[in-house]
């Protein structure tokens, strides 16, 4: 049998803009994308944990990456619910896992199997029904499906200006990348022959740029995912005592001075979980989880088989910008919620859905989180609903504190341990509106026994 040898990785002396194809409604490989989610399959999965280590090794040579770019969930909602395609930022992730970025923090310098992924709005380019993000970050931008205001063009001739040399990747669906590789191709007066179709989500696209002109490299990974989901390697001692001082809270109208809140909702279940392991450092911040998270990430459906049965799931939205740059922390989008709770929407063929319409980070500790409690706990949209939530873990206690408030209740949450990763709070609304909250369930996974290095595929 012939196999057609594969081309040279790109060189590191070149500007070399690399387009990863994720998997869309629209473009995909058969199996790979669920018609009723819009997500990724557990195949689909398979096959963007295996692309993570042909695109470092076989295209980047082992080398470096120079900044990575993401679809923007929100600007691409797909039918059959209008869920926002969160599989341009999966499809990356284990890529990200297996490069690496240093970050100074408290005078040293702290190195991680991690790298942020940009993801969010150009400035005046905000989706409908998004809030607008509290804080900003203009190197931040990622990828819109929709390409207002020409952002995407704006950001690829921004690299080119900068001429950098280095290794800048693209996740998005296929229209995006065969228009910002025909951009490129018309910017620079090339010459090059583009793709005008579809080949499918083996395939990789790199234009290099040299001083003499640039070429176009096609890498074909060959990948043959199973339909199954994708087996780890088994963690010792998975299934954990869960260790966090434990509470129980409850409030009755009519008992105590509670009253029932206007509009609260009835028959509703939240499961609050924490994004996976961020931190190797106590200020390190890149807005991605380490690649200690992704084994987390990957382990959640197994974690919480049996535990808990959701009937949705929501994490806050990826293109969400949680502070601003300080020592310890770069400019960086807020992925790690959503990536750390896709994979369990995945194995159990549910759809990931963002509470992108409330402004999670304009109201933080101590200030209570009256916007993300009204959104998940009033309007009836929840009830008879169980969600289960991935969420930043200082916002936790404040929100659960302002839905006790709203009952007139004067008991408030205690705050979420900073080592903690493991437990889940629960909250629960009965037939009537009454409160109860508790963490007395955890995911049973052990922090302190996740390898430093991501999974391999």
């Amino acid at each position: 049998m012939h196999v057609t040898p594969q081309p040279a990785p790109l060189s590191a002396d070149n500007v070399n803009l690399v387009f990863v194809v994720s998997e869309d409604l629209a473009y995909h490989a058969p199996g790979d994308v669920d018609p009723n989610t819009a997500n990724l399959t557990n195949q689909g999965l398979e096959r963007s944990l295996l692309m993570g280590a042909y695109l470092r090794q076989q295209v980047l040579g082992g080398a470096d990456v120079t900044a990575i770019y993401g679809l923007e969930a929100m600007t691409h909602l797909q039918a059959p619910g209008q869920y926002p395609d969160v599989n341009g930022l999966e499809t990356i992730e284990q890529f990200a896992m297996l490069s690496q970025i240093t970050i100074p923090d408290q005078g040293e310098l702290v190195t991680a199997n991690s790298f942020p992924i940009y993801d969010s709005y150009a400035s005046g380019s905000l989706p409908a029904n998004v809030a607008q993000p509290v804080f900003t970050c203009s190197v931040c931008q990622g990828l819109d499906f929709a390409d207002e205001n020409s952002d995407n063009e704006a950001l690829v001739e921004q690299i080119l200006q900068n001429n950098v040399p280095g290794f800048y990747i693209f996740s998005a669906p296929w229209e995006i990348a065969a228009a910002l590789m025909t951009s490129i191709n018309k910017l620079g007066n090339y010459g090059l022959a583009v793709p005008a179709d579809y080949a499918g989500p083996n395939y990789i696209y790199a234009i290099s740029i040299a001083s003499g002109g640039a070429s176009l490299i096609t890498y074909n990974s060959n990948s043959t995912p199973s339909s199954a989901y994708p087996v780890l390697s088994p963690l010792s001692n998975f299934q954990e005592p869960c260790n966090a001082t434990h509470f129980n809270i409850a409030v009755t109208a009519g008992a105590d001075g509670a009253v029932l809140p206007s509009g609260i909702n009835t028959n509703e279940t939240i499961y609050f979980i924490r994004h996976a392991e961020a931190h190797p450092a106590p200020g390190w911040d890149d807005g991605n989880y380490i690649a200690a998270g992704q084994w987390r990430a990957l382990y959640l459906p197994e974690a919480l088989a049996g535990k808990i049965h959701p009937t949705q799931v929501y994490s806050i939205d990826p293109a969400d910008i949680s502070g601003t740059p300080s020592a310890g922390v770069v400019p960086s989008s807020y992925v790690r919620p959503a990536l750390t709770v896709e994979p369990y929407a995945i194995a159990n063929h549910l759809p990931l859905n963002l509470a992108a319409s409330t402004p999670v980070f304009a109201q933080n500790p101590p200030q209570l989180a009256t916007d993300v409690s009204n959104y998940f706990f009033t309007g009836g949209q929840f009830s008879n609903q169980t969600l289960l939530v991935a969420w930043e873990h200082n916002h936790i206690p404040p929100t659960v504190t302002a839905l006790l408030a709203s009952y007139n209740s004067a008991q408030t949450a205690p705050s979420w341990p900073r080592a903690d990763y493991d437990t889940i709070w629960t909250i629960k609304l009965d037939f009537q509106g009454n409160l109860t909250v508790d963490n007395n369930l955890c995911e049973g996974i052990n922090s302190n026994l996740l390898p430093a290095a991501a999974p391999s595929f």
